[in-house]
């Protein structure tokens, strides 16, 4: 049974910098892409970050381009997003999702990750 957990939300001011963890269990970690969305209140869930799964390539939403950073630790088993120079409209739920497939390279498209986390609350204070 796959298990996504995230972890490290918050209450920041603007400008301010959290680091997200989603520590994964149930699948050899090191085969699979991930990827990280967030969902604020009346809005649709949008793409965030993505990392293939060697760690060697990534995307990111235009939003969060030069502010955010996705990583990965495959002896861990777990994917970080850094987030720096938050702002209030990065105010959201975000969630870690793992990719359907193997081997799989970086995807936006929620439809192609299987499994993903219960989300962490990112408050960001004007």
């Amino acid at each position: 049974q796959v298990q996504l957990v995230e972890s490290g939300g918050g209450l920041v001011q603007t400008g301010g910098s959290l680091r997200l963890s989603c520590a994964a269990s149930g699948r050899t970690f090191s085969r699979y892409g991930m990827g990280w969305f967030r969902q604020a209140p009346g809005k649709e869930r949008e793409f965030v970050a993505a990392i293939s799964w060697t760690g060697s390539s990534t995307s990111y939403a235009d939003s969060v381009k030069d502010r955010f950073t996705i990583s990965r630790d495959n002896a861990k088993d777990t994917v970080y997003l850094q987030m720096n120079s938050l702002k209030p409209e990065d105010t959201a739920a975000y969630y870690c999702a793992q990719s359907r497939v193997v081997y799989g390279l970086t995807s936006r498209n929620p439809d192609a990750y299987a499994y993903w986390g219960q989300g962490t609350q990112v408050t960001v204070s004007s």
